[in-house]
C-alpha cells in the first residue's frame, strides 16, 4: 500500500523525457486520474542527446514519441507547452503553481495561470551555465541552441570549445569533420578529468590530435569576448564561434523558499523521488535532483539514463508500487568515431584496473576499491568501444551493488566479466 493516499490528480512539471516517462509511467501502472503537464519550451518532448551527437546529420528534433515512448497528447488531460513554473506552495496532500507564459515572439501561451493537483512532479530539468561576464559564448542544450550552432559552423570557421567534457568533445570532432578550424580548452589536466579521472583520460588525448583539434589542457579561460577567448595565462586566441560547453545547473532558481535545494541548485530526493523536507504532496525526477542512494551515495540526476529510468520508481511510489531496483548510473557518448559508456561512480580512493590497452582500438578501465580485510571491488566502469562490457556492467552494479573482483581474471579482456567476480559474488 502507498504511505499516503493515491493521488486523484498529478501536475507534472516539465515536457521533456522525465515529465513524459513519468505520465507514461502513470498511465501504464493503471492511473486514471487527471494528469496536467507544463513545458517550458514549445514544441513536443524530444531527445537531447542528438543535439551534440547528431549536430550536423540531425536538423530536426529527434521527437520522442517516434520512439516509442510516449506521446503526450495521448498520455495527458491537458499539455501546456511555452509556460514556465514562478511559484509553487504545497501542503501534505495539495500542491498549487503558478506559471506564465514565455517571451517567444511566437504568441504562444496564453498568459497567466494557476493549477492545482494532489501531487507535483518536478521534472524541470536544466540549464546549460557559463560565467555571465562572458560575452558572445554560445551553448548547447536546447534544439534553437542547435539550431542556432549548426547555422554558425561553417567550413573554414574558427570555433573555440571552453570545455573538454561530453558535449565539448563530440561538437568539437563534429566540428573538425565539418571543416572548422577547432581549439578545445580545458582547465583540468585531461578530457573527462571529472569523470573518468586524471589517468584514464589522459588516454582520450590523441584522438583530438587525430581529429585534428587543438587540445589544451591545464588551460583556463579568463575572460570571453566577441570575436576572442583571453587564456589565464595572457593568449588571446581569435573565435569566430565560442562554444562554453561548461556544464548545466537545474533549473530551480524559482523553487527558492518552496522546496529545499542544494548549493549546486539541485533537490535532493530519495529513489523513489520523495523530495527531503518536503511535503509528501511534491516529488522531483531527472536532471533537476541529487538522489541519495544506498551503496551510492548522492548521484546527480544531470543525465539522459536517469530521466529515463527514474520516473518507474517515483510513480510506483505515488501509486503503491513495488519499488524497482536503482538503476546504476550510466552516461554514454559518441566522439571522435568511438562509442563510450560509464557506468556507476568511481570514487575518490579508486584505482583503475584496464581491461585491454587503453592505447589501443578497444578497452574497459574498472575503478576498484581495496577495502581492508576484504576483496577488491567493482565500482564503475568506463568502455571505449568495448560494447560487450557494458551490459554486465549494469548489471553487476544496480542498486548499488559492489561485487568482488578476482582483479587478475578481470584484467583479461578475453574473460567476460561475470565470470571475473570472486566465487563468493557468483550468481
Amino acid at each position: 500500500m502507498p504511505e499516503h493516499p493515491v493521488p486523484r490528480s498529478v501536475l507534472v512539471l516539465g515536457a521533456g523525457l522525465a515529465g513524459l516517462r513519468t505520465v507514461a509511467e502513470l498511465r501504464a501502472r493503471g492511473f486514471s486520474g487527471e494528469v496536467t503537464v507544463v513545458g517550458t519550451e514549445t514544441v513536443p518532448p524530444y531527445d537531447r542527446p542528438p543535439l551534440s551527437k547528431e549536430l550536423f546529420a540531425r536538423t530536426e528534433p529527434r521527437w520522442l514519441s517516434d520512439d516509442g515512448l510516449g506521446d503526450l497528447t495521448e498520455l495527458a488531460d491537458r499539455v501546456v507547452l511555452g509556460h514556465r513554473a514562478v511559484a509553487m506552495r504545497a501542503g501534505e496532500s495539495w500542491a498549487e503553481v503558478d506559471v506564465e507564459a514565455v517571451e517567444t515572439g511566437t504568441g504562444a501561451g496564453a498568459g497567466a495561470a494557476t493549477y492545482r493537483a494532489d501531487v507535483v512532479v518536478l521534472a524541470v530539468g536544466a540549464h546549460a551555465v557559463a560565467p555571465s561576464s562572458w560575452r558572445g559564448a554560445v551553448t548547447l542544450h536546447r534544439a534553437d541552441d542547435a539550431d542556432r550552432l549548426r547555422g554558425l559552423l561553417r567550413p573554414g570557421r574558427r570555433l573555440v570549445v571552453v570545455g573538454a567534457g561530453w558535449i565539448g568533445a563530440e561538437v568539437s570532432g563534429l566540428a573538425a569533420a565539418q571543416g572548422c578550424d577547432v581549439t578545445v580548452v580545458e582547465a583540468a589536466p585531461a578530457p573527462l578529468a571529472r569523470q573518468v579521472g586524471t589517468a584514464v583520460g589522459r588516454h582520450l588525448v590523441p584522438w583530438y590530435a587525430e581529429a585534428g583539434v587543438d587540445l589544451r589542457c591545464s588551460t583556463p579561460v579568463h575572460d570571453v569576448r566577441p570575436g576572442e577567448v583571453e587564456l589565464a595565462g595572457g593568449e588571446v586566441l581569435p573565435a569566430d564561434v565560442v562554444l562554453a560547453a561548461t556544464g548545466v545547473r537545474p533549473a530551480t532558481a524559482w523553487l527558492e523558499g518552496s522546496v529545499p535545494l542544494t548549493p549546486g541548485g539541485a533537490i535532493p530526493v530519495d529513489a523513489a523521488g520523495r523530495v527531503t523536507g518536503a511535503p509528501p504532496s511534491v516529488r522531483a525526477v531527472g536532471d533537476c535532483t541529487d538522489m541519495t542512494v544506498a551503496g551510492l551515495g548522492t548521484v546527480p540526476g544531470g543525465h539522459w539514463d536517469a530521466a529515463l529510468t527514474q520516473p518507474a520508481a517515483v510513480v510506483a511510489g505515488l501509486l503503491g508500487g513495488e519499488q524497482p531496483p536503482t538503476p546504476a548510473p550510466y552516461v554514454f557518448s559518441t566522439q571522435f568515431g568511438r562509442h563510450l559508456t560509464l557506468v556507476g561512480r568511481s570514487g575518490d580512493g579508486a584505482r583503475v584496473v584496464y581491461r585491454g590497452d587503453p592505447t589501443g582500438p578497444a578497452w574497459t578501465a574498472l575503478f576498484v576499491e581495496d577495502r581492508p580485510g576484504s576483496t577488491v571491488r567493482l565500482v564503475a566502469g568506463f568502455t571505449a568501444d568495448r560494447p560487450r562490457d557494458v551490459g554486465p556492467l549494469r548489471r553487476l552494479l544496480v542498486g548499488g551493488a559492489r561485487p568482488a573482483l578476482d582483479v587478475e581474471k578481470a584484467a583479461d579482456p578475453a574473460v567476460p566479466l561475470k565470470k571475473a567476480l570472486a566465487w563468493r559474488d557468483r550468481a
